[in-house]
């Protein structure tokens, strides 16, 4: 990578100042960002086979269905398992230095069903959890992560890592952790519960002041690419996405979980998940907090497309992915690759066939033959209610028809009031 110097807009303090050497081409280094273009052999009636590959940050993957941190990357065998079932990268569960700091109680998962509270015959729509970053020794984790390289010298492994507010702890960690040959890192800004009381994770994630110097000291030191994890548990995500990228990071995930208390036991009267009797507001995951995941990196993909130019940088999505539908509207937004951690406990690492499946179905019923086709396109549609409103006024006019539902509050009657409410409705 050329050199780079990145200033603060609070005073002109350097950032990043990188002179970094040639790396070999099996493991590219703090590259840019681009796509694979479509270049897929003919299908059937010589229609182009949609290609699922992505090129981000100078990492190739298959595809871009990504093992996002947490369990599902939690040590060789799991995330072995992932890459032979064909996941496009793994992201391992988030390291420190000390393991010994850290530990977990069982049970620490809770479940929300539709339905009423404590209903256990819905289906599954949330997943809260309780659990911090991993407890084995780094050096374990660390061995793990070389054995994988050496087995998948091809594939994406990302460490994820977490420290305290500590330069020197910052940049061991980061030394210690790329000498295993990982691809890249992926920095934990966002865990919602455990050691804040240390500065670690959502504690750095939601102080913009400390994030920025936390990233100076990372990306200081980093020679792979780094994305830094932002926390959905702040008024405007935007604002730490920024601070990220100007310090030097080539990416944004997004979202880690949304702080929660999962509900109540109405028999016994003591939260869930209860160890003791007792409980803590943990991480909310699962397809009830898409929507929430989609309207985050909506506006973090507007703010990179803005301001960055869209171009060098990465996004990743996350939130309630179980199906290519569910991936297909984070790329439409913007992202460039797509995280899964709940659906792959709720699931299996198998998922990942449906997920291609799925998405190559949507990719063919729009005639997209590349990933980058349909990246944020559907980010245009999104606009100001001021906006929205002169829009329809003005539709209302070319139209010089009766607009479809109601003019106003006083046409509302008794009889009609449900097919009148029905008129309105978009969907």
């Amino acid at each position: 990578m050329e050199s780079l110097s990145l200033r603060s807009s609070m005073g002109g303090r350097p950032l990043l100042e990188s002179r970094r050497p040639a790396w070999p081409d099996l493991r590219p280094r703090r590259l840019g960002l681009s796509l694979v273009s479509a270049a897929a052999a003919a299908g059937e009636g010589g229609a182009p086979e949609p290609d699922l590959r992505v090129r981000v940050n100078g990492l190739e993957m298959p595809n871009p269905f990504v093992i996002a941190s947490g369990p599902p990357g939690t040590n060789h065998t799991v995330m072995k398992r992932a890459f032979d079932e064909g996941w496009g990268a793994v992201i391992s569960k988030t390291v420190s230095l000390d393991a010994a700091k850290v530990v977990n109680v069982t049970p620490r998962y809770a479940r929300l069903r539709a339905g009423s509270n404590g209903s256990v015959k819905g289906p599954i729509i949330g997943w809260e959890n309780i659990e911090l970053i991993s407890d084995r020794p780094l050096e374990t984790m660390l061995n793990e992560f070389k054995q994988l390289k050496e087995e998948y010298p091809d594939r994406i492994l990302i460490a994820s890592i977490m420290e305290e507010y500590n330069e020197a702890a910052w940049q061991e960690l980061i030394e210690r952790v790329e000498a295993t040959g990982v691809d890249a890192l992926e920095i934990n800004f966002s865990c919602p519960h455990g050691m804040p009381e240390r500065k670690m994770g959502a504690a750095v994630g939601q102080d913009c002041a400390l994030l920025e110097e936390v990233c100076g000291w990372i990306n200081e030191k980093a020679t792979v690419p780094v994305w830094a994890k932002m926390t959905p548990n702040i008024t405007d995500i935007t604002q730490p996405a920024r601070v990220a990228l100007k310090s030097g990071c080539e990416g944004v995930s997004a979202i880690n979980t949304i702080m929660s208390v999962m509900g109540i036991d109405l028999n016994t009267l003591h939260p869930e998940p209860c160890v003791e009797g007792y409980s803590t507001p943990g991480g909310y995951s699962a397809k009830a907090v898409h929507p929430i995941a989609l309207g985050k990196v909506m506006q973090i993909a507007k703010m990179m497309k803005d301001e960055f130019g869209d171009k060098d940088h990465s996004l990743s999505g996350i939130g309630g992915v179980e199906t290519g539908a569910d991936a297909a509207e984070f790329i439409l937004l913007g992202a460039n690759t797509v995280q899964v951690c709940t659906g792959v406990m709720m699931h299996g690492y198998g998922l990942v066939k449906k997920l291609c499946t799925d998405l190559k179905d949507f990719m063919r019923k729009h005639n997209f033959t590349s990933i980058e086709d349909f990246r944020g396109v559907s980010l245009q549609y999104f606009t100001t209610h001021t906006d929205l409103v002169q829009r329809q006024q003005e539709a209302i006019r070319q139209r010089k028809a009766v607009k479809k539902g109601l003019k106003s509050d006083k046409d509302w009657t008794g009889d009609g009031f449900v097919k009148e409410t029905e008129s309105m409705v978009s969907n």
